[in-house]
């Protein structure tokens, strides 16, 4: 017996009505549906009698259901009803990353703040052994919650019948695809997987660096996307082979903001209909009614009248004590005049009293710029693009140099730093260092009018980098100058590299 023909209207396991046909291809069709026990959209994938995968689609599915993480689309269901099996996942709206890169490339902390978030939801992925192997710019999404959601997750490769020997290298790559284009507004691959993006441009062979399509990727950005997907541009660096690998290379990037919340007011809030499928709903706010004034009819608190006799007393009372308190005054002032007079030097005398001195109490300096410091290397810098963080007074953001495979920096160099410019010269009193969870390593604090390394004075020596340390000096040493070097890296995550959270400097004027 054949199965009922599947048409807008039909109603699955007595729940999910199909009203939308979106996509159909080799047997699957995509629909939009409402979930009328929650009501609410949800998208079904309906499958004809002979769809030659359908097992693999169903257990993929169902795999995918047991994912916690929010940033995938939540399957609900996958099973098989009278005759027609199907899949029922969350119906995602907003904007794919196709278009918000339709007219040009996005900012590249955006870029890469909305490619690390998938890249840390595909790690999680890939721990449970499910892969996405077709990452595409249509498969991410800001949501309109406005937040990150990855499409497709294990359905997608079977739907389109893609394998792979080695799935973790294969969604690095498409990973490092996915921030290619945020970064250039181009596709680094074939044209149909493009989401009407230009194709990325080719030189010796190869897609051109991001860099190299456009001014302004920064290097540590442009450094990762060869590492991930880019093998013949990566000049010696380590490749990024894993999802988890590029999520951790892209850890300290800052994370997309949600919308703003409204500022409260102080009333009783009502409840809030929220759904990341549907937006947000924000019910209207209850207005808040101040008590009511007293009028002439509440008289039942006010006071009693006085009789009369009381008041002619009260103001014989008040005439006494404002004499008393007429005469108090002159008392003191003649008193006060005597004192005074007696410790005024009279013509030709000087006063011996020596006036105090206060030290002032040190207040924090601004740097007008900060900048990471290498000086052998072309430019004299080191992941120059983070060292604001260091600054910025939030722990959560840090600069860290690049990772060594040794504590000397793998014999390259002597040493790295963060250097800050004061913007004149100052009297450096205090200086604060969050290192944050490192450990061992060596580090100098160097003050000095000079931005040169040899012309900077060592005023402390820091050992076993971690957490906070704080240089005080007895006498301010003045400087426009001050520079964290680390002459020995501490170990981080099994490399070694340097942080530094937060940094402030107090000086005494």
């Amino acid at each position: 017996m054949s199965s009922p023909a599947v048409e807008p209207g039909t109603k699955l396991a007595e729940r999910f009505r199909l009203e939308d046909r979106v996509h159909e291809s080799g047997g699957a069709t995509l629909w939009k549906a409402i979930d009328e026990v929650l009501a609410r959209p949800v998208a079904v994938h309906t499958f004809d009698p002979d769809f030659p995968r359908l097992n693999e689609v169903v257990t993929a599915a169902r795999v995918a259901s047991r994912l916690t993480d929010p940033r995938l689309t939540q399957v609900f269901d996958a099973t098989e009803d009278d005759g027609h099996s199907y899949v029922v996942s969350e119906w995602v709206s907003g904007e794919s990353f196709s278009d918000m890169i339709a007219g040009g490339p996005l900012d590249p902390e955006r870029a890469a703040a909305m490619v690390a978030e998938a890249a840390e939801a595909l790690a999680h992925a890939h721990e449970a052994n499910l892969a996405h192997l077709c990452l595409t710019p249509e498969h991410l999404v800001w949501t309109a919650g406005s937040t990150v959601k990855l499409l497709g997750l294990g359905v997608d490769a079977v739907l389109d019948d893609v394998t792979s020997d080695d799935p973790a290298r294969e969604d690095a790559e498409g990973l490092g695809r996915l921030l290619y284009a945020g970064l250039t507004g181009h596709w680094p691959g074939d044209e149909q997987d493009s989401g009407g993006l230009p194709v990325a441009p080719m030189g010796d062979g190869h897609f051109c660096t991001p860099r190299q399509v456009i001014a302004g990727v920064p290097g540590y950005l442009d450094a990762i996307v060869c590492r991930a997907m880019l093998p013949e541009t990566r000049r010696g660096l380590d490749p990024l082979t894993t999802p988890a690998e590029v999520a951790e290379a892209l850890a300290s990037v800052s994370r997309p903001s949600p919308l703003p919340m409204p500022t409260p007011m102080p009333m009783t809030a009502l409840p809030v209909a929220a759904s990341r499928s549907e937006g947000i709903d924000t019910a209207a706010p209850q207005r808040h009614t101040p008590p009511p004034q007293q009028t002439q009819h509440q008289h039942q608190h006010r006071p009693m009248p006085q009789q009369s006799g009381g008041m002619v007393n009260k103001v014989a009372m008040t005439v006494v004590v404002l004499l008393v308190m007429v005469a108090v005054g002159l008392g003191a002032w003649t008193l006060g005049r005597s004192i005074g007079n007696a410790g005024t030097p009279t013509a030709g005398e000087e006063s011996t009293t020596p006036t105090p001195t206060v030290e002032a109490a040190p207040r924090e300096v601004k740097p007008s710029s900060v900048t990471g410091f290498d000086p052998l290397s072309t430019d004299r810098e080191e992941r120059g693009e983070l060292a604001g963080y260091a600054v910025d007074g939030k722990e959560s953001t840090d600069w860290h140099s690049e990772s060594y495979d040794s504590a000397d920096f793998g014999r390259l160099k002597t040493g790295v730093g963060l250097l800050l410019d004061m913007g004149k010269s100052i009297p450096v009193k205090q200086v604060s260092i969050e290192f944050g969870g490192t450990s061992g390593g060596t580090a100098e604090l160097r003050v000095g009018d000079s931005a040169e390394l040899e012309a900077l004075d060592v005023v402390e020596k820091f050992s076993g980098l971690s957490g906070k340390k704080t240089f005080t000096a007895e006498t301010p040493k003045k400087g426009r100058y001050v520079l964290v070097w680390f002459t020995k890296m501490p170990t981080y995550q099994g490399k070694y590299r340097g942080q530094v959270l937060d940094m402030k400097v107090l000086a005494t004027k």
